[in-house]
């Protein structure tokens, strides 16, 4: 066990887990920051966030696949590699750009084993860049999680701190289906204590990060964080709030979710993606369907605004929700009656 950043658990199980398997490789842009071009021996940088850092190093050109700017191609390659029996990572530098590879995720990898049964297994990761709060613009700050959770056939999961990070990897390599896994940019620099061995965190597993019995309130990616440094703040209210970090969006854990809002009555769902067609939103919907009976007060989700992130960073912090905002909707909801 030590101490380990968002990026370095990313990397790290990425490290063990090609290691462990001569069939896992990585393919996409500048991922080998121009190691292997030409006569370049400088350091490889591993991308615009260091995310690959040292794999090219480590590994090699034929491991550590640098690709022209092209999603398609990317994708491609990667979907026809996994139904070849390899276990690509395939990096989506920034989510932002997945319509340019839709029908490659969409339409094809997210189908083989449907259509095929099991010789159809496609055992692929996308690695994929998301999230506002570090000033990179309305094209490369977006969440669209909502999106990829949408799609049947496809795993989605948006750890929230490094040992989630390093152990969902790790999962999402070993598993045979597509899986999207999202990265939240602002939280790469997060410290947190990470196990030097492999392990896994269960895809589909949430996990209750406080307990309490007044509301439940689901975060996530990042907006676990925030509402985590909430807690004294409600506590300054009387308000025991039980925070669940769901972890995996697909498959998503409707049964803890469940049983925390039977124990106390009301929801809040804190989601960094747009409002219309939310994920935050299919959750208050199951519950309402679910669990009715047990709610105390309406169901609530907090979103930014329907807009696209702003650049500025006064307005890019404006549109997120902060604890101001959290605080807000919780004692709400909470005293509600």
């Amino acid at each position: 066990m030590s101490i380990k950043t968002y990026r370095e658990s990313i990397i790290e199980a990425m490290i063990l887990e090609m290691k462990r398997d001569e069939k896992v490789f990585v393919i996409g842009e500048d991922i080998s920051g121009g190691r292997g071009c030409g006569d370049y021996e400088g350091e490889a940088a591993g991308g615009p966030m260091g995310l690959t850092q040292g794999l090219w190093d480590e590994f090699g050109a034929k491991r550590v696949i640098d690709t022209p700017i092209s999603e398609t191609a990317i994708m491609g390659a990667a979907a026809g590699a996994a139904l070849s029996g390899l276990r690509p990572i395939a990096e989506l530098m920034f989510s932002d750009f997945f319509g340019v590879c839709f029908d490659q995720i969409y339409n094809q990898a997210a189908k083989f084993r449907f259509m095929y049964g099991e010789q159809g297994a496609t055992p692929l990761v996308i690695r994929t860049m998301i999230g506002a709060g570090i000033g990179c613009g309305p094209q490369h700050s977006q969440s669209p999680y909502s999106i990829f959770a949408n799609i049947p056939g496809l795993k989605v999961v948006t750890p929230s701190n490094p040992y989630d990070a390093k152990g969902l990897l790790i999962a999402s390599i070993r598993d045979n289906d597509p899986v999207m896994f999202c990265e939240h940019k602002a939280l790469l620099g997060m410290e947190g204590e990470v196990p030097d061995d492999a392990y896994e965190v269960p895809l589909g597993k949430g996990k209750i990060i406080k307990e309490g019995n007044d509301i439940t309130i689901v975060a996530i990616g990042q907006m676990v964080g925030i509402t985590q440094s909430c807690v004294s703040k409600f506590e300054e209210k009387g308000i025991s709030a039980e925070i669940i970090d769901p972890r995996s969006l697909s498959p998503f854990d409707e049964e803890i979710v469940y049983d925390s809002v039977e124990k106390t009555g009301r929801l809040l769902v804190i989601d960094e993606s747009n409002p219309v067609c939310s994920f935050g939103s299919w959750i208050t919907s199951m519950v309402s369907d679910e669990v009715f009976s047990s709610l105390k007060a309406p169901t609530r989700v907090l979103t930014p605004p329907h807009c696209p992130v702003p650049a500025a960073p006064n307005l890019e912090a404006a549109y997120l929700p902060d604890v101001n905002r959290i605080v807000e909707a919780t004692d709400y909801l909470a005293n509600y009656s």
